[in-house]
């Protein structure tokens, strides 16, 4: 079945890489994906797929589902991503994901056998680059439709991730009292104080918190001229963590330095908390299949699991259900996401076989966990045994 798969793929490959680079041309950022959700939903419903455009509150949101036979087989989900980064374009190699996950998908459409009464589903996600479009459709009722949540990106490695951190951002604003500061000092209640004095205390909080734990800080709003006690001072704050339950328990910790800088200051606080990512659940069982189907394809630089990665909203994905991501090298190693490099190589040969390399490794690991029912249990005992012990660290 598998050579039937990858052959399949490979007489896709003009056609998946063209759709690559018409929209790495077409840069879109966060719902604005218009050109690439046309380019992808045609494709799928010209490959027999029933297509759904705009998912709930997302216009650029799109669901696609084929069902073999009875539907009552394994319910594979494939995810994509199409969104640009402002200004630069697609320099974290977004562009690719979308044409990966339909050679993947329609390989799998034409070549599985009724029997298997697998469905395929793939979710067209947008406004992953700040925009958190999965978080959305989480809260729509996305992905409760499906059983295994598979995507790739663009990497210097060809690897899968252990961990993603969790993230929650808060924006905080401290009100106080303006007064000039060399007449009348005591007449001010300075909202820039408290701001200071969080910062004081989020650096005293590190000491007592796990080695993994991160925060960060930085004022937004300014607080006017060194001779004005000020009276509204504003700051942003994230919190991370490898583990959502643990960030969760941190919340109180973070709520008590603000009101007590607050207090210290004489002024008023308000946290506005904006969105939170969840940190990956681990599914080692799955990342291995996704690594067994690599190696079976000739993969360029093939390493070990990331240990230590960063947020996404594909970690929210993968705190509910059991997921994983197969990073695909298409520059050289030792590159930064984000970068000029990536733009550079954006429509090389590289990117096109990455693309052609990651519908390979999809699919085969699809046809994995249709055809060995047993695989798909061990992927599920593993994630729910995993999570039970993160909530309880």
């Amino acid at each position: 079945m598998k050579e039937k798969l990858f052959a399949n793929i490979d007489q896709q490959r003009e056609r998946l890489c063209a759709m690559a680079d018409d929209i790495f041309d077409h840069p879109e950022i966060g719902h604005q994906e218009t050109h690439a959700l046309a380019l992808l939903t045609d494709f799928l419903e010209e490959h027999g797929f029933q297509v759904r455009r705009g998912v709930g509150s997302l216009a650029t949101a799109f669901r696609a589902e084929y069902v073999c036979g009875s539907g009552e087989g394994a319910r594979i989900g494939l995810l994509c991503e199409y969104d640009a980064l402002k200004v630069v374009g697609h320099a974290c190699g977004h562009h690719m994901q979308g044409p990966a996950i339909l050679g993947a998908a329609a390989a799998l459409k034409e070549e599985l056998p009724d029997s298997c009464g697998a469905r395929i589903i793939v979710y067209g996600t947008p406004a992953e680059e700040g925009g958190g479009g999965k978080l959305t459709m989480l809260d729509e009722g996305c992905f409760q439709d499906i059983d295994v949540a598979l995507m790739m990106h663009g990497s210097p490695t060809t690897c899968t991730d252990v961990r993603s951190m969790a993230c929650t951002e808060a924006e905080v604003i401290f009100t106080g009292k303006s007064a000039h500061a060399a007449l009348k000092p005591d007449a001010g209640r300075s909202a820039f104080d408290a701001l200071l004095l969080s910062f004081n205390g989020i650096e005293f909080l590190r000491e007592h918190v796990l080695e993994d734990t991160r925060m960060h800080y930085t004022v937004l709003e300014s607080p006017g001229p060194a001779n004005v006690v000020p009276n509204k001072a504003v700051g942003s704050f994230y919190l991370r963590s490898y583990n959502s339950a643990y960030l969760e328990s941190l919340k109180p910790r973070f709520e008590n330095i603000i009101r007590g800088a607050a207090m210290m200051a004489g002024v008023e606080s308000e946290i506005r908390y904006g969105r939170t990512l969840d940190s990956k659940v681990p599914v080692l069982a799955l990342n291995d299949i996704i690594m067994d189907n690599a190696k079976l394809v000739n993969a360029p630089t093939l390493r070990p699991p990331r240990e230590k990665t960063g947020s996404s909203d594909f970690g929210n994905v993968m705190y509910r259900l059991p997921g994983s991501c197969i990073r695909i090298a298409f520059v050289p190693e030792g590159t930064s996401s984000h970068s000029q490099t990536f733009l550079d190589y954006g429509k090389t040969q590289q990117a096109h076989d990455a693309v052609v390399y990651a519908a390979k490794i999809l699919a085969g690991a699809s046809w994995d966990l249709i055809d060995h029912p047993e695989k798909m249990a061990a992927v599920k005992d593993e994630f729910a045994q995993t999570k039970a012990k993160m909530a309880q660290a």
